[in-house]
């Protein structure tokens, strides 16, 4: 995906989400914090923002958070799940429980 297609990934804390709004619409990936643990527990993504590769923003996203504080992923999420077994570059960039 080209730089240009990249939708702003925002880290709603307050909430426990990452999330992208485009058009009244919100995508979302649920995550929990346990100790040296980021858990991804829900990822949702509109129809109407569905097959502009959201949902994968979403979930590098938390790998990202997740190896600067240098945090296990736990992807319960079976999107996040499948994401990361078809992107071993970035699954490859942090520690993975996959339970």
């Amino acid at each position: 995906m080209s730089e240009a297609n990249k939708e702003v990934v925002l880290d709603d804390a307050e909430h426990h989400r990452f999330v992208v709004r485009d058009g009244g619409h919100v995508a979302e990936l649920v995550y929990r914090v346990e100790p040296e643990r980021l858990v991804l527990v829900h990822t949702g993504v509109p129809e109407e923002l569905g097959g502009r590769g959201i949902g994968g923003q979403l979930v590098r996203a938390a790998v990202e958070r997740a190896a600067e504080q240098a945090r296990t992923v736990v992807p319960q999420c079976e999107f996040a799940r499948k994401w990361l077994h078809d992107h071993a570059d970035v699954a490859g960039t942090v520690t993975i429980d996959w339970g």
